[in-house]
């Protein structure tokens, strides 16, 4: 992947929480990072979406997502038209305040399955319907202003989260069957990661070999199975770094890393900074809103 340019999110220097921007590039684009979430809205074009370190094929029309601080990348041979909506955290929390939504873990922060949501015809018009709105809103205005955003917002997100179930439920005649070890292989992750980062650990518990394991991984997910286990490992860090007081030390170690520093490099090559610039800088512009959860 190219070099990554750091796009963050900053109320302090004037940034708007939510932001919609057209998308009319020939790819491959520059690999991006903002401390957003991000929804495409892909109306024209095809390729390859890069998230993190997973590769994802798409077709228009489709919708895909992204989380805070994971590189973005798309490659196309021709233009790629659409729409970019990207919203901080501070505009609406999928994973705390706003978790009602159902997307997180759907949309977003899902380690195991696909950014994509694929459309036809008439939920591509459905998406337009609900996109058009906020951009209004955010050109015009108006009584209830911030509530309108918000509410049109989580019909989006309420509605591509539906079809994504849908999608997962029903897959496509075309799709690549899913094998059941990758199921057991998630259920393995979820007890084990914070202790087991190896994966040869994970071919000895199912009795397969490395390698057999590592080439239906790739296969599925895009990804190593190497990356799969880290981003498993990150999302829980960076959930204890955002809503919790504890070192650094104490979480490193509650995920398995015994050596601080190591764990922080990990952590940095991520997202971009070490875990405590990152927990400082997000608490700072949420004002330390993240800090009081119970």
């Amino acid at each position: 992947m190219s070099a990554v340019t750091d796009s963050l999110f900053d109320p302090r220097n004037g940034d708007l929480s939510l932001q919609v921007t057209d998308a009319d590039e020939r790819a491959p684009t520059a690999t991006q990072r903002t401390n957003c979430f991000a929804v495409y809205w892909l109306r024209e074009g095809s390729g390859t979406f890069w998230a993190g370190t997973a590769r994802h094929l798409f077709t228009a029309p489709c919708l895909l997502f992204a989380v805070p601080y994971q590189p973005v990348r798309v490659e196309s041979a021709a233009a790629v038209r659409g729409v970019v909506l990207r919203f901080h955290a501070n505009f609406l929390c999928v994973e705390t305040v706003h978790a009602e939504v159902g997307c997180n873990g759907v949309l977003f922060n899902d380690p195991y399955g696909a950014p994509v949501v694929a459309l036809d015809a008439g939920t591509d018009r459905e998406v337009g319907e609900l996109v058009g709105p906020i951009r209004r809103e955010l050109t015009e205005g108006g009584l209830a202003h911030a509530e309108a955003l918000v509410a049109y917002l989580k019909l989006l997100l309420i509605r591509a989260t539906r079809l994504k179930r849908e999608q997962q439920a029903t897959p496509a005649d075309s799709a690549p069957r899913r094998p059941a070890l990758l199921d057991d292989l998630r259920a393995l992750i979820e007890a084990n990661y914070r202790q087991r980062h190896a994966p040869a650990d994970y071919a000895d518990l199912l009795g397969v070999t490395p390698k057999a394991l590592g080439r239906l991984v790739k296969a599925h997910h895009g990804r190593t199975l190497t990356d799969l286990i880290r981003d498993r490992v990150l999302l829980h860090a960076k959930w204890e770094l955002l809503h919790t007081l504890r070192s650094v030390k104490e979480i490193a170690r509650e995920v398995g890393f015994d050596d601080e520093l190591y764990f922080s490099r990990l952590f940095r090559k991520a997202t971009g900074l070490s875990p405590t610039a990152f927990r400082e800088f997000e608490t700072a512009i949420r004002g330390g809103s993240n800090l009081s959860m119970p």
